[in-house]
């Protein structure tokens, strides 16, 4: 090389630095792309995500190529930076020279577009994607060769080179991946999203109207009785029982009978035969298999039974659905809500009420593994029936019992916090 300038030496130098550049940026651009934003833009038509979707299909020849190109500029530099420290310094400088070539590589070819690749993946992966394509398939003897080597070795630790797809996402990763989307997904969207991932941990007890609140027809009343019901009723379908709750006949819907009403002429025998059979559920069905189950079975409302097929309680798809998109529609049999605050900061709540409600609107720290309602974890706590008057520290909540009635707490004063004492933890000596 002694027939070529210093000063073209230094411009090879120069340039091969910048390819040693990009080979080290666009490796990690290229190893860093979200597979699944590169599958949306592939299948958009994105030429660039198309090329890159298709290097990363083998990313044993990717990784070959990348560093094969990026060995053979970094040997080229460090002889090149020999010569030219040969001309300058003679023997003494060739030490120099290596020290400053390698902090030059490290700083411009490794480090800052490394960095910048990781923070920009998109940028610089597309670009190069049609750059290795075409070289890919230039040298793709030397690539073949070797892999051929690499591939030997990893297949006897037992890792094949074509296992590169995509792993899918477990849900506690879908979940953080929803939770961290910012501003690309509504927090209400977002809040949906994760109530689907959460609908396998809630069981159809958990949200169902418990057996003593469900309002149907007992075909043992009265003709006038059976009639005043229907034609009060705020509910489409209605279940029908004969001589009290264990004996379901079946789902009556109220669309079925509006002309017999219409006529006064409405017998039980009509009623018995307009209803569907009765749909069971059984307890501890989780929400997302009862979800499926509803739309197989064209179904609207379950009975849900326990083990011996005692009744328990009555879901509806709507209950079931709420769970996802939150409230959005009103029982019309209500006529008070279930939690009303007062002007002392506390609330006066229902003794039905279900503890996951409580913990939702309060935010309190109440537990959900046990009783499903304020009154079932104060039975639960004080092991009797408490009277009125009777005040408690509820998991450290002051909790006021208001009202009883026959077994069951119907109304207490809560108070959403818990006393200072009991807010700090005791310091250990």
């Amino acid at each position: 090389m002694n027939h070529i300038s210093t000063s073209l030496l230094f411009t090879f130098l120069a340039l091969l630095i910048i390819l040693s550049a990009f080979f080290s940026g666009s490796e990690t651009a290229l190893m860093t792309l979200n597979r699944y934003r590169l599958k949306h833009l592939a299948k958009a038509g994105h030429s660039g995500a198309r090329k890159a979707a298709r290097l990363l299909e083998r990313p044993d020849r990717l990784i070959g190529l990348i560093l094969l190109g990026n060995n053979l500029v970094n040997i080229l530099a460090s002889s090149i930076s020999t010569i030219i420290a040969l001309r300058l310094g003679g023997e003494a400088a060739i030490a120099i020279a290596a020290g400053l070539l390698t902090l030059v590589i490290l700083i411009f070819a490794e480090v800052t577009p490394k960095t910048l690749a990781a923070l920009r993946p998109e940028r610089l992966a597309f670009p190069a994607a049609f750059v290795y394509l075409p070289l890919l398939k230039l040298t793709y003897p030397l690539v073949w060769l070797v892999n051929f080597f690499a591939n030997g070795m990893l297949k006897g630790l037992g890792v094949s080179p074509e296992g590169g797809e995509v792993q899918a996402l477990s849900k506690e990763e879908l979940r953080t991946v929803v939770a961290e989307a910012g501003a690309l997904i509504p927090s209400k969207h977002q809040k949906m999203l994760i109530n689907i991932l959460d609908l396998e941990k809630i069981r159809v007890d958990e949200i169902m109207i418990p057996r003593n609140e469900i309002d149907g027809i007992d075909l043992e009343d009265g003709e006038a009785e059976i009639n005043r019901q229907l034609q009060n009723s705020p509910y489409t379908l209605m279940p029908v029982f004969d001589g009290g709750k264990d004996n379901i006949v079946g789902m009556l819907h109220l669309r079925s009978v509006v002309r017999a009403l219409a006529r006064d002429n409405l017998t039980r025998g009509q009623i018995r035969e307009l209803c569907d059979p009765p749909y069971f559920i059984p307890e501890g069905t989780s929400l997302n298999t009862q979800l499926i189950q509803f739309q197989r079975n064209r179904r609207r409302v379950g009975m849900i039974v326990d083990e011996y097929g005692d009744l328990l309680g009555l879901l509806t798809l709507a209950d079931l659905l709420e769970e996802i998109v939150g409230e959005f529609t009103t029982d019309p049999s209500d006529t008070a809500p279930d939690i009303q605050p007062q002007q002392d900061g506390s609330f006066l709540i229902a003794g039905n009420t279900s503890l996951k409600e409580l913990v939702h609107r309060l935010h309190c720290d109440l537990p959900l593994d046990g009783p499903r309602t304020i009154n079932g974890l104060i039975t639960e706590y004080m092991e009797t029936i408490p009277e009125s008057g009777t005040s408690l520290l509820l998991e450290g909540y002051p909790v006021e019992i208001l009202q009883t009635h026959e077994n069951a707490v119907k109304l207490v004063r809560f108070f959403p916090k818990k006393p200072d004492a009991l807010q700090k933890s005791p310091e250990l000596p």
